[in-house]
């Protein structure tokens, strides 16, 4: 038995026909049948009931298949580690970003990733920063899309872009007609943000602690979406990054702030030990238009 065998049991248990299976693992009909017939020789059970009609898998078999197919995704793995260690723009590449950002960069990266990239395989991982930046340390994770500045020199780092904040409220609040604000207008109201473990709620207190703004501490959001529904609700007011702003979106105004203008700063970050750097620097040229 070896791992062309797994594969070829695999296709005709999946299509349930030798001649699609063989077309599918690109060989004929006759030496498919052959290596399935020298299986079930050399297990001593039969793997398929065969008539003119199907081919249908036997109680054994479909035992058989559980570890066959992890079998066949470890060695699928293997091959994945083994071309992006010959070249960092091949293979599997797992990129992490926390959750106010997550959502609005993610849909967009994927498609820019397939086209420039075909041979990468992303998988997006949504995280908090704590999370994040373990799982970048334990080695589950080749990158992350953060909020600057950290504090770890474990970590190369690219700067993307810069992600100004906008004061959301709803058309018929007080401060909806203004073309503009001032962070030190802002004291004699509450703003709503986002529970304890975003970073997003740390840099809005960084600005409400320095113009005095209190915080509404009978509400705070799991998300953005909440707190843009409550804005829309006219419960209060927020900060929203540029990145999550709706074009003509309804129920909702967005107010520019006037200099300085709050905001983040985001970055693609790594292990210095990584050995995909060109590959960081490439997919940091391509994530900068995200942010534009």
């Amino acid at each position: 038995m070896n791992i062309r065998d797994l594969r070829y049991l695999v296709a005709v248990a999946d299509l349930q026909h030798f001649g699609q299976a063989a077309a599918m693992c690109h060989v004929s009909q006759p030496t498919l049948s052959g290596q399935i017939k020298k299986l079930e020789e050399s297990l001593g059970v039969h793997l398929f009931e065969r008539t003119h009609r199907s081919v249908v898998p036997t109680d054994v078999c479909l035992d058989i298949l559980v570890p066959a197919r992890k079998i066949l995704r470890e060695v699928d793995e293997i091959n994945f580690i083994s071309e992006s260690s010959h070249d960092p723009m091949v293979g599997k590449f797992r990129l992490g970003a926390f959750p106010t950002l997550a959502s609005y960069v993610f849909p967009q990266l994927v498609s820019q990733v397939k086209t420039a990239l075909p041979g990468l395989r992303l998988i997006l991982i949504e995280e908090k920063t704590e999370q994040l930046l373990e799982k970048l340390l334990q080695g589950e994770i080749d990158a992350a899309l953060l909020a600057l500045p950290l504090e770890d020199d474990s970590f190369d780092q690219l700067t993307l872009f810069n992600d100004e904040f906008y004061l959301a409220v709803s058309p018929e609040h007080e401060l909806a007609s203004c073309k503009s604000v001032a962070q030190d207008c802002l004291e004699q109201y509450r703003v709503l943000l986002l529970e304890e473990g975003h970073c997003l709620r740390d840099q809005a207190l960084d600005v409400c602690q320095k113009h005095g703004v209190g915080e509404e501490l009978d509400f705070r959001a799991t998300s953005l979406e909440t707190l843009r529904q409550m804005v829309k609700g006219g419960t209060g007011i927020t900060f929203m990054p540029k990145i999550a702003i709706r074009n003509e979106e309804e129920g909702i105004c967005y107010l520019p702030f006037e200099k300085p203008v709050p905001s983040r700063t985001i970055a693609l970050v790594w292990r210095k030990t990584s050995s995909r750097k060109p590959l960081m620097e490439k997919l940091s040229v391509m994530f900068q238009d995200v942010g534009s």
